[in-house]
């Protein structure tokens, strides 16, 4: 793959920057209500879907030697992000749970568009937070996953799906024909138990029960607690509730995106309990440019699994022979997730060639295609 020198200028950054830009729609729909209520799932799945369309690819690659004072403008939005997202979110549950001007619909429309922005920005900022070393990065990731009762997915991500993806132990990995129905209220359920069992795990490696005070969970645990207490005091009930429904859909939002990264993508069993490792080839890759602005290259999710702890400004995109490619971007693929005909109709294929032109060895896919081969040792 050829590379190009990364530009450090801050108008180089500035597209990654575009997620402020849905700030002031939230407050305009709170102010405003009425069809504003809508501006934010309209501009984070629509708009930038429209975009996409008008910005095309983008091929180039980035030199991943970039050394890191290179990278400033670009990690100072994930840097910004967590006390903009802290600071809208109380304002808005604060405002919103006792506009007079707003009626319960408009209100839980507009949390439903709140939602859409902790889940889309706020927990792919965390996701790339918490891969850095600085604790203060990882801190921030940590406080962002509280502010939508998620904090285990830091957990479960670094232990348990880095680590077994596109294998049986990992409940992330979407099935082939398993329908975004069936896989969300699955990963819900084992997800917090493999990241329960992780950390467990990782304690008693050193010696340690579950309540020693390097657990995670009794920091998560804390710092959902206190998210809790700050948005019932700001607006009662009513606080409390839109604060969890936008904790649901950012969940869901989340979700979503783990359905399409891995769907129907899986390593080679090697006998006894033994996988090839991990490749480009097990995650979808997508080079949309305006939605991997929106991103923060999210979608070059084949290279974030090859090399996990590379910035996202670095991320390398690998083209067909490499890595799957998705037709679309994530704002019109998580929409077609939604629909699991035309899901399986769309990407059903892609997978069987997928297969044919990686594994033409594999004879017999049921297994694999119900998570019934051994489980990595």
């Amino acid at each position: 793959m050829s590379v190009t020198p990364l530009r450090r200028q801050f108008h180089a950054a500035l597209p990654f920057w575009s997620s402020l830009a849905l700030v002031p729609l939230a407050v305009w729909g709170a102010l405003a209500g009425g069809w504003t209520v809508l501006l934010l799932p309209l501009a984070t799945w629509y708009l930038f879907s429209f975009l996409d369309a008008l910005t095309g690819l983008n091929l180039e690659n980035a030199d991943p030697e970039t050394p890191e004072d290179a990278l400033t403008w670009y990690r100072a939005i994930t840097l910004i992000w967590p006390p903009v997202q802290f600071i809208l979110l109380l304002w808005m549950i604060w405002y919103v749970s006792g506009a007079t001007h707003l009626g319960t619909l408009e209100k839980i429309v507009l949390f439903f568009g709140v939602g859409v922005i902790t889940g889309t920005v706020g927990i792919n900022y965390s996701h790339e937070l918490m891969h850095q070393r600085p604790r203060g990065e990882r801190f921030l990731g940590d406080a962002l996953l509280a502010m939508v009762l998620y904090s285990h997915f830091r957990s479960e991500h670094l232990l348990v799906h880095h680590r077994y993806v596109a294998t049986p132990r990992d409940p992330v990995t979407a099935r082939y024909n398993e329908g975004f129905h069936r896989f969300f209220p699955r990963v819900l359920r084992e997800c917090f138990t493999s990241a329960v069992r992780a950390e467990k795990a990782m304690l008693a490696r050193k010696g340690l029960g579950w309540w020693h005070p390097s657990n995670p969970f009794l920091r998560y645990w804390a710092m959902q607690g206190y998210m809790l207490i700050l948005a019932a005091g700001l607006g009662g009930w009513a606080g409390l509730g839109l604060f969890l429904w936008q904790a649901f859909i950012a969940i869901w939002q989340l979700e979503l995106v783990n359905y399409i990264e891995h769907y129907g993508l899986t390593r080679k069993h090697l006998g006894q309990g033994r996988y090839e490792h991990v490749k480009p080839r097990h995650s979808w890759n997508a080079t949309h440019k305006a939605s991997n602005w929106l991103l923060i290259n999210l979608q070059r999710h084949s290279d974030h699994h090859y090399k996990p702890d590379r910035r996202f400004p670095l991320l390398q995109n690998y083209t067909e022979t490499e890595a799957p490619q998705l037709p679309y971007g994530y704002p019109l693929m998580t929409m077609a997730a939604m629909v699991p005909p035309y899901w399986r109709r769309v990407m059903n294929p892609r997978v069987r060639r997928w297969r044919q032109m990686y594994y033409p060895e594999i004879a017999d896919w049921k297994p694999y295609n119900k998570a019934q081969n051994p489980k990595p040792r």
